[in-house]
């Protein structure tokens, strides 16, 4: 038997951008991914800390350094520029591997 477990967990990052206009997705600035191991195209889910609004998307790179949390598609109707955002993503594991997981966290 598998059990899901949070992977990786971007903590109190702030939206920077929306476009409605786009096929549907979050940018994340690529640095950011890279530190909580988050890979181009995973499922995320987005927890909005300012309105509430939780959804499921993936995630793409956006420029390293930029500091960039955008909404596109129908992700942009979720939050505004301004908003804080939990950006997690899960992992099924086999039961050997639970007692030494440690999910990736980066608190900003």
């Amino acid at each position: 038997m598998n059990t899901i477990l949070l992977k990786s967990k971007i903590h109190r990052a702030v939206v920077t951008h929306t476009q409605l206009e786009y096929d549907g997705s979050c940018g994340i600035d690529s640095d950011y991914m890279k530190e909580v191991d988050i890979k181009p195209f995973e499922q995320i889910h987005i927890y909005n800390l300012t309105n509430g609004e939780r959804l499921i998307t993936y995630a793409i790179e956006a420029e390293a350094g930029s500091k960039t949390i955008s909404m596109m598609g129908a992700a942009a109707h979720k939050a505004s520029v301004g908003d804080l955002v939990i950006i997690a993503a899960y992992g099924s594991f086999e039961e050997r591997e639970l007692d030494e997981f440690e999910p990736k966290i980066l608190r900003l």
